[in-house]
Formats: structure tokens, C-alpha cells, sequence
């Protein structure tokens, strides 16, 4: 509707209440009092006849009440169980980047935005067990996109499955084993390893690159979402352990466990205090798993069929006993992969290291100064002891951020990024900036 529209309908609306507000404004409060007063000394008060009346009433009021009492039943009865909650997020992304088109000719470097829509499901049946269900949508995965291509320019909220198709995006179930609180296992249909691990294994938060995520989604972290499970125990004087298996063959005709089942199993081996953590973890990865390409060199995820991989991950964080001092929050990463069954110059090692800075708290409660960057996963060693397709290049990426809240449900995060020689050539380097806009409800 047109500005000039809206002004004639505006007008015509309140020509039409103005007799309704005269006819109001022309009942004192005096006149009311007067009414009431009248009223009260109008009538005698007789209590037969206020009891017969009050019986009646209640009589006539039966009926209207049990009929609700039926439509609250059958509200209850189609609503949530009161032991399953439900949270969502929405996010919301710009971002334009600079050299996009060098590193993949369908790209844009013009201005794209894209969404991220979540709901998470927890049910409890025991008070102890959880079960988790994530719904998602969204319309970052696109070919070409500013939000999709790994590792140059993948966003941390980007959703990975179809665009704008809103389906069950993970979904498993946790529940302690036996009596003991320390110990607990977890098992789904579609889950990704990261999520049974022992203990967080990086404070930082990223701006942009999904790349950046516990502390690297490099060699050994880098996960696909899939039929898994696995245990945990976490022990009271910071010591924790893992130890976790997902499987892409086990919907599928290959099977689980199957020599032809693409697999990956991961253990960790954790200490935690309130200022810093440490942990160790092995990733035996079978049938050519390369779900490592977020934080990767396209030589270095060029795995054979048939190959396996064995992959370390080290992970530590150190944060000042206070927030909002100029000493940062440091998270640090390096993983380093090596693998069997590759023939002529392709990968036999690669390695990779992540830096992670951030200062809580700077400017204003919950707000956040982040800078990170890293090495990709890079060829160290190929089969045949020739020089790797990556061994000129010096792969290099990096962001720095700001998020802060204007109030407690929503963060926005502006960030500038980049990277050098990032996947298969020295001109690939990028440039970039980000507004990202979280929803949380």
C-alpha cells in the first residue's frame, strides 16, 4: 500500500472512532459515582433471594466449565510432554570476499546473504537421559555461494544440507551407565564425533571460518554426520576420556564395521581445570574418510579409495583468572595425519596448527574481540618421496571479529578474513567481511 494510501485509510479510521471517543469523554467520573451510589440504595439486600440467584448461576456456569476442562485435555494431550523443552536459533549473514573467483570460477565476489534456522528438542525420560533432536534449514549451501566453499570461505553457521529443506539435521540419545554419574554413553542415527568427545577442546569462538572450531576441523577433528556412538567418562578431579565411532556405511548396503564401511573412530584422553585444558586424540580413519577438507589444501584431502589414516590431534587453552584485561584468552591447535594406501605423489603425512586470541568482556558484559589463524592441513610427505602438489605454496588463513549483544537474545558479529595460497595455488588469496546476526529464543 502506497504512503498516500495508508494516510487516507488512517484518516477515514479515526473519522470513524471520533463519535465513538465523544460519546466516551462525555461520562464524568462524578456522573458514574452517582450512578453507583443510586444503585446500592435502590435495592434492599434480601439473602434468600441472593442465595437463589448465586445457586442458579453456579448451575448455568457447570456446563461451560467442564467443557473447557475437555478442550484443556485435548491441549494437553496434543502439546509437548513437561519433561521436553524446546529452544531455537535464527541467524542471519552478509558477507562479500574479495579473490572468491580465484578460488572457484562459479563464485561471486558481489555482496550474498544467507539464513540458518535451528530448533533443538531435549526429552528426558529418566531425569538422568537425554534425548536430542536438532531441526534445521537454511540456504548457505549453495554451489559457488559465499558460504560453502571449503576451506576459503565456509561460514561457522552455514547449514550443510539441502537449501531451504527443513529436516531432522541430527538426532541422538545419552543416558548415564549404571548408577554412576561419571560414566555415559550415546548412541544415534545421525551424529558427528565431536559431539561425544570428553571435554571442550577450545574457548575460542569463531567469527566466520567453520575451519576455526575446536581449535581446527583439520586431520583428526573434521566429522561427518552419520549413525554413531560411544562412551565417556568425566572424573571429578578434571581427568576425562572418550572414545567414539561413526559410521557413513551403516545405512547404507556397505554395513557397519564392514571392510567397505567409510568409518571413523576416535579416542581422547583429557585435563581440565577452570584456567586451562590439555588433551591428546587419536582418529583411526578407514575406507578413504576425508571429511578434513574445512581446514585443508586440495593435495591434502586427495585420498586414494581403499586408504586408511591414522590422525593426532593436540589441543590446549589457557584464559586469565579475570575477564576484560588486556591479556587474552589463547587456544591453540596442531594435528598432523598419516596415511596408508597412496600411491605415486599423493599425501603420506600432512599437518596442520591453529592459533586462536580472544579478549571476553573488553568493552561491555558479553561482548568479544576474537582473532585466530592457521595453517591448513598441508602435505608434508608423499607416497613416493616426490614433491607434493602443495609444495609451493604457504597456505595461510586468519579472521578477526567483535560480537556483542544488544540485549540477552541476540549477538551480532562484524568480522574481516582472509587466507593466502589457500587450496591448490599461489594466486588464491582472498580477502573478505562478514556481518553476522544471531537469534536465540
Amino acid at each position: 500500500m502506497k504512503l498516500f494510501q495508508q494516510m487516507l485509510v488512517a484518516g477515514a479510521s479515526l473519522s470513524l472512532l471520533t463519535p465513538v471517543v465523544a460519546q466516551a469523554s462525555d461520562i464524568s467520573i462524578e456522573e458514574m459515582n452517582d450512578y453507583v451510589r443510586s444503585s446500592k440504595s435502590s435495592k434492599k439486600f434480601n439473602s434468600k433471594t441472593f442465595i437463589n440467584e448465586v445457586s442458579d448461576e453456579i448451575a448455568n456456569l457447570n456446563g461451560p466449565v467442564d467443557g473447557s476442562e475437555v478442550q484443556q485435555n485435548g491441549l494437553e494431550a496434543g502439546s509437548f510432554s513437561d519433561t521436553t523443552t524446546l529452544d531455537g536459533s535464527a541467524v542471519f549473514a552478509a558477507t562479500a570476499i574479495d579473490g572468491a573467483t580465484k578460488v572457484n570460477s562459479s563464485a561471486t565476489e558481489n555482496l550474498q546473504t544467507m539464513y540458518t534456522y535451528t530448533m533443538n528438542l531435549n526429552t528426558s525420560f529418566t531425569g538422568d537421559d537425554n534425548l536430542y533432536v536438532r531441526l534445521r534449514t537454511g540456504n548457505g549451501k549453495v554451489t559457488g555461494g559465499s558460504f560453502y566453499e571449503k576451506t576459503a570461505f565456509y561460514h561457522t553457521d552455514t547449514y550443510s544440507g539441502g537449501v531451504d529443506d527443513f529436516k531432522v539435521d541430527k538426532i541422538w540419545y545419552t543416558t548415564p551407565i549404571g548408577s554412576s554419574e561419571k560414566w555415559t554413553a550415546t548412541i544415534g542415527p545421525k551424529i558427528e564425533n565431536y559431539y561425544m568427545y570428553a571435554a571442550p577442546v577450545s574457548i575460542y569462538r569463531p567469527g566466520f571460518h567453520k575451519a576455526f572450531k575446536l581449535g581446527s576441523l583439520s586431520g583428526a577433528f573434521g566429522a561427518s554426520t552419520a549413525t554413531g556412538g560411544g562412551v565417556k567418562y568425566v572424573g571429578d578431579n578434571g581427568f576425562a576420556f572418550s572414545s567414539n565411532l561413526v559410521s557413513k556405511g551403516a545405512k547404507s548396503s556397505s554395513g557397519l564395521l564392514t571392510n567397505e564401511d567409510e568409518h571413523k573412530w576416535d579416542t581422547m584422553l583429557a585435563y581440565t581445570q577452570d584456567q586451562y585444558h590439555v588433551s591428546l586424540s587419536l582418529s583411526q580413519q578407514h575406507e578413504d574418510w576425508s571429511s578434513f577438507s574445512y581446514y585443508a589444501t586440495d593435495a591434502a584431502v586427495a585420498v586414494e579409495e581403499d586408504s586408511n589414516a591414522t590422525a593426532y590431534a593436540a589441543r590446549a587453552y589457557w584464559r586469565p583468572e579475570e575477564s576484560g584485561s588486556a591479556m587474552p584468552e589463547i587456544s591453540v591447535g596442531y594435528d598432523i595425519i598419516n596415511l596408508e594406501g597412496q600411491t605415486g605423489n599423493s599425501v603420506k603425512e600432512a599437518s596442520s596448527y591453529f592459533v586462536g586470541l580472544g579478549w571476553p568482556d573488553m568493552f561491555q558484559d558479553s561482548d568479544y574481540i576474537g582473532i585466530g589463524f592457521g595453517q591448513p592441513l598441508k602435505v608434508d610427505e608423499t607416497a613416493n618421496g616426490a614433491a607434493a602438489d602443495d609444495a609451493g605454496l604457504s597456505p595461510f588463513l586468519w579472521e578477526v571479529s567483535y560480537s556483542f549483544k544488544p540485549n540477552d537474545s541476540i549477538t551480532v558479529i562484524p568480522a574481516v578474513f582472509g587466507g593466502t595460497d589457500i587450496q591448490s595455488s599461489t594466486d588464491q588469496d582472498i580477502f573478505g567481511a562478514a556481518v553476522t546476526t544471531k537469534f536465540k529464543f
